[in-house]
């Protein structure tokens, strides 16, 4: 008698089919989806992996992995490093020090005053948190997102709608500032985590600004500056295949991200920094501007990601007695957050950025500051950081550590559902409102 066939329905089978169907599905109609609706693929992806995850039709849930926080981690990392690093490697010639005073205000005051107000507001609303806690959370939602960015950034609406000044001062905003949100991170924790507040921002001194954002700014740009001598001379003495060539950023940002993260410095910025120094003169990107290939890679990582991110809402944790939780609360934090956190300090900040013409360039460049998968990578970070394993009897504030633990994940997991929902409707609702450019001089 023969033997019965017994299904195989191991989770990761089961993600491979999913993932592969919906790809499969979605590319049938995207160029509507994309181009007549103006709705982003990271909206779709996280609308079917909220439908596929636990929360409704049961069929793929992640967070009931063993391993779930180190996945994230590093899928997270995965994606987010190539997408700055084609964000580097986009940026017209020498954009960096041409735009260096717009950079600047963009990177240095803006993110500060958008974590202060984070942390304000999260502090104020979320129970049983004291300020230092609160800008730990606030940490993860300061940076703006490269993935959701894309939407004004890329595609037929930004051709047509927005200048590229602008989209390349969001662009080269959202690459870098993914890494600079480490400090942010870091002194809150150092700061519950050290013994006194003197041995705290030491520390932070020397392990976050000299070794991580200093000595990652370093070896980006040698290495930056080396693979492009290299890729030049191979082209130029016909070593290098076309198929080499097309996907030799993509191998960059992984060489990259695996190096600097095996120092245990701050990848992110390093292959930034490797892009941009990478494509500095635009050779580079004129060679590879007809071949697409960084679109499709980044699609499919963005697919993957947001399907795993709209799975990984937990739903149950918003409204949760024991973690004092509501969603009332959460729902008031996503809309002063989204709106006070951003926009109003760069409409202020307006006659310092050069490459803002108008206040009406500036109130679209202060809302299009997305929360993405930036965030949960910083969670992620933050996690490992308040895990009791990784805690010993003398760590102080073990009690506090373990709260920012229990609340961090379903809060900004909120913040970036939010985001992903109210960003990406207001593209379509744009188009809707304007029939030539948002802004004078496209």
């Amino acid at each position: 008698m023969a033997s019965p066939v017994v299904l195989d329905a191991a989770p990761e089978h089961v993600a491979y089919a999913l993932l592969g169907c919906f790809i499969i599905f979605f590319g049938l109609v995207s160029l509507f989806v994309k181009e007549k609706l103006f709705i982003s693929e990271a909206f779709v992806s996280t609308a079917f992996g909220i439908i596929i995850g636990p929360y409704a039709l049961g069929i793929f849930d992640p967070m009931s992995w063993k391993e779930y926080d180190v996945v994230t981690l590093e899928f997270t990392r995965i994606v987010i490093a190539v997408q700055v690093m084609a964000a580097g490697v986009s940026l017209p010639r020498s954009y960096i020090l041409q735009e260096k005073r717009s950079m600047f205000m963009m990177i240095v005051p803006l993110m500060v005053c958008m974590w202060i107000t984070s942390s304000s507001l999260i502090w104020a609303l979320i129970p049983d948190l004291d300020f230092t806690e609160a800008m730990i959370l606030a940490a993860c939602v300061t940076p703006t997102d490269p993935v959701l960015s894309n939407s004004v950034v890329k595609g037929r609406f930004a051709e047509k709608y927005v200048p590229p000044r602008i989209r390349y001062l969001l662009s080269a905003e959202s690459g870098i500032n993914d890494g600079m949100g480490i400090p942010f991170l870091y002194l809150g924790l150092y700061l519950l985590r050290e013994q006194t507040i003197g041995g705290a921002f030491t520390k932070w001194c020397y392990m976050i600004w000299a070794y991580q954002i200093l000595l990652s700014v370093v070896i980006g740009g040698l290495v930056g500056a080396a693979a492009r001598k290299l890729v030049k001379g191979a082209k130029n003495r016909n070593l290098i295949d076309k198929e080499s060539f097309l996907v030799f950023s993509i191998a960059l940002a992984l060489a990259v991200s695996g190096c600097v993260s095996i120092l245990a410095s701050d990848d992110l910025l390093a292959v930034f920094i490797a892009g941009n120094v990478f494509a500095w003169d635009d050779w580079f990107s004129n060679e590879i501007a007809e071949a697409h290939i960084q679109e499709i890679i980044d699609m499919l990582l963005n697919l993957a990601c947001f399907v795993y991110i709209g799975a990984s809402i937990p739903f149950s944790r918003f409204h949760d007695l024991i973690l004092e939780l509501s969603v009332w609360r959460l729902i008031v934090l996503a809309i002063v957050v989204l709106i006070f956190r951003r926009m109003p300090f760069v409409i202020a900040m307006k006659p310092l950025i050069p490459a803002l013409s108008t206040y009406r360039e500036a109130a679209f460049a202060g809302w299009f500051g997305p929360i993405g998968v930036g965030a949960v990578y910083l969670s992620k970070i933050a996690a490992g950081m308040t895990d009791e394993a990784h805690m010993s009897e003398n760590t102080p504030n073990i009690e506090r550590l373990l709260r920012v633990r229990s609340v961090i994940f379903p809060v900004v997991m909120f913040l970036v559902f939010s985001s992903v929902l109210i960003h990406g409707i207001t593209v379509p609702l744009l188009h809707l409102q304007y029939n030539e450019c948002l802004f004078r001089h496209c």
